[in-house]
């Protein structure tokens, strides 16, 4: 559907001046000091990404209760699906075919039972009746409907965005978080659609007319963690498509004006960090929800060109297609 990138994106200007200011220390974890940037903030630059987190389902299967991580026999079980799954690419090379395999990059085997903690049972509240009413009226790539109009694919399907909190989530691929930081600001670099969140530290709330699909965020620290609060999204005709193992289907999840998302970023040790962030819409959701996901440092990751536009026929192809079939379908 979206172009695998193909080459490594060339950076800005903003982002190779952040990253001139380097990383937090390297250490032994017994003698870690939490580390401070030159303008003596927690430290949080670095490359953390996700993608050792991709078989982990966003809910929890019902038949797990509220455990957080799975038995030895379910730690096992997961490891050879996921054998399985990675060996997908050589079982192509082999047949000569490119198919999932070349596209789907799978995680590393752990504990975890779901990215959701809260509710303890890790699973997603109830929607509103208006949530559920706002949730049947929009249309994704992934449904299999009528396509007559670009207003029948999710902003992911259109290259826009992935919307909050997905991006935060781990995808199939281009799973690559880089954060970046000055005086005053917070930049969390996106490999998925290239996107880069500027968030300001201390700076006023935003005035409640300006509305985006991202939103605006603002960040303060609590002691060493970073808490960021997003708000002014666009709302109207805004979802953010989740689109992780064990998310809603037709990745559709709808979002109105009142929607907040609050995140903590809390370094654990030299090369970790813990990320949460709970979402909160009441006009969607009956109760808000709260992710939990460990990061793991890789300054060796390599950031992708996320090239979506690049040749990229899908929109055209399906309303083609679909007008098509149906027109053979009334003997046109």
């Amino acid at each position: 559907m979206n172009n695998r990138p193909q080459a490594p994106a060339t950076a800005i200007v903003l982002v190779l001046a952040l990253t001139s200011f380097g990383c937090g220390q390297q250490g032994d974890e017994t003698a870690w000091e939490y580390p401070r940037t030159p303008w003596g903030e927690p430290d949080l630059r670095g490359t953390w990404p996700i993608g050792h987190l991709t078989g982990v389902p966003l809910q929890r299967p019902e038949e797990m209760g509220e455990r957080r991580e799975l038995t030895d026999e379910e730690l096992v079980a997961r490891e050879q699906q996921y054998a399985a799954r990675q060996g997908a690419y050589e079982s192509e090379i082999d047949q000569n075919k490119m198919g999932m395999g070349h596209w789907v990059e799978w995680g590393k085997i752990n504990r975890l039972t779901s990215l959701i903690v809260d509710p303890p049972n890790g699973r997603l509240p109830a929607l509103t009746a208006e949530g559920e009413r706002r949730r049947a009226l929009m249309r994704s790539g992934w449904m299999e409907i009528p396509f007559d109009r670009v207003g029948d694919f999710d902003n992911w399907d259109r290259c826009v965005t992935r919307g909050l909190p997905a991006s935060m989530l781990p995808a199939y691929y281009n799973n690559g978080i880089q954060i970046l930081q000055a005086p005053g600001y917070v930049v969390i670099r996106l490999e998925m659609i290239h996107e880069a969140r500027v968030i300001t530290i201390d700076a006023p709330p935003v005035d409640a007319d300006a509305k985006a699909w991202f939103g605006y965020s603002r960040g303060h620290w609590e002691g060493d963690t970073l808490v960021v609060e997003t708000t002014n999204f666009s709302g109207q005709g805004s979802s953010t498509n989740i689109h992780t193992i064990g998310s809603p289907p037709f990745n559709n999840t709808p979002i109105s004006t009142e929607y907040k998302l609050t995140e903590r970023f809390t370094r654990t040790g030299p090369d970790t960090l813990t990320y949460q962030a709970t979402v909160d819409d009441p006009v969607i959701w009956t109760a808000p929800w709260t992710v939990e996901l460990p990061w793991v440092r890789d300054e060796s990751y390599e950031f992708f060109e996320y090239a979506c536009h690049e040749d990229n026929k899908m929109i055209r192809d399906y309303i083609t297609t679909s007008r098509a079939e149906r027109a053979k379908q009334a003997g046109e």
